[in-house]
């Protein structure tokens, strides 16, 4: 396909011109061919910042698609609990729940396919059976279905915020209040679009009307969090055990939390200091010390509650039991 820039278009960025073509292709997938050179200028590579000119030949030339479906895979699960109508999983740190775009494999969905062949196909092709999600980095319980009437059970009560979530994470200083609940709402980051945030009116500076509409987006979120521990390394730096208490369930929602009155967690280097910074600690930590230690619904076929638990992982485990030292020393 070749465009030739008019009057009109002068001026504007590569990307945003061809994202407004009304060709189905949007500013991020166009500023990603761009990237790759499916998109030339003039027949010459360039960014996607690139201010078009009169008279420009822009050339689009769309990679063929490629039809996408989870396969199955042979990864060890550490199952909880399973019958007929749906799988709890003790997911580990590390793996991403579903496939998506740059992990295609090695997700929970190509474990579970291998594992149970009679997942729900709500989810589609890519997300069979996933009713809700934790984060490639969090550790946990994840429940997931495997047919539709446990699906669209499960997914409604997920909805109504009826699902019991408790979470365990240590967290960088020490919270004034032993108990507390953070009632903050949370949308995408107004200038980081990969990142979500804590977004009040008065927090940013609005500049464009994507960036309004953007702000509009910022849903409620309730955190409860009570401090289990208190923990001081050697060289002075203060860390706390929470247990937490979701009543919704927004996007990186406890990381946003914590990290927004300043006690992010642990090992999180997206909203958080990221490193753990014990002296006494051969630190090979990856990714935020978050885990899901406990999951409750209405059984989707036996209509009773019921409640599961895991314990935290090694990684997780060996720090504490570190601090504990340098506590009792």
């Amino acid at each position: 396909m070749r465009y030739l820039i008019k009057e009109v278009n002068c001026n504007k960025r590569l990307d945003v011109f061809v994202s407004s073509l009304g060709i189905g292709l949007s500013r991020s997938y166009a500023h990603h061919l761009i990237n790759g050179g499916n998109i030339l200028a003039n027949n010459k590579k360039v960014k996607p910042s690139y201010k078009v000119k009169l008279g420009d030949e822009v050339e689009i030339n769309l990679p063929p698609s490629i039809e996408l479906k989870a396969i199955p895979e042979k990864i060890p699960l550490k199952v909880i609990y399973e019958d007929s109508n749906l799988i709890v999983i003790n997911k580990p740190r590390g793996m991403v729940v579903h496939p998506a775009a740059g992990n295609y494999t090695g997700t929970l969905v190509n474990a579970l396919l291998a594992h149970c062949k009679d997942l729900s196909g709500i989810g589609g092709v890519l997300r069979p059976g996933i009713v809700h999600r934790l984060d490639k980095d969090t550790s946990g319980l994840i429940v997931a279905a495997k047919n539709d009437e446990a699906h669209q059970s499960l997914s409604k009560q997920f909805k109504e915020h009826a699902v019991k979530k408790v979470y365990v994470a240590l967290a960088f200083g020490w919270p004034k209040k032993d108990k507390e609940t953070i009632e903050e709402p949370i949308g995408r980051h107004p200038v980081h679009r990969k990142k979500m945030a804590v977004v009040k009116s008065e927090q940013f500076t609005v500049n464009s009307v994507q960036e309004k509409k953007r702000k509009l987006k910022a849903r409620e979120a309730v955190t409860h969090y009570s401090v289990i521990d208190r923990f001081t390394d050697e060289e002075g730096n203060k860390y706390s055990l929470l247990e937490l208490n979701i009543e919704t369930g927004r996007t990186h929602q406890i990381r946003v939390h914590l990290s927004h009155i300043g006690h992010s967690i642990v090992g999180d280097a997206v909203y958080g200091l990221g490193k753990c910074r014990m002296s006494n600690v051969q630190c090979q930590i990856k990714g935020q010390l978050l885990h899901a230690k406990l999951l409750g619904f209405v059984h989707p076929s036996t209509g009773k509650y019921v409640e599961f638990r895991a314990e935290i992982p090694d990684d997780m485990k060996n720090v504490l039991d570190l601090l504990k030292q340098t506590k009792n020393i």
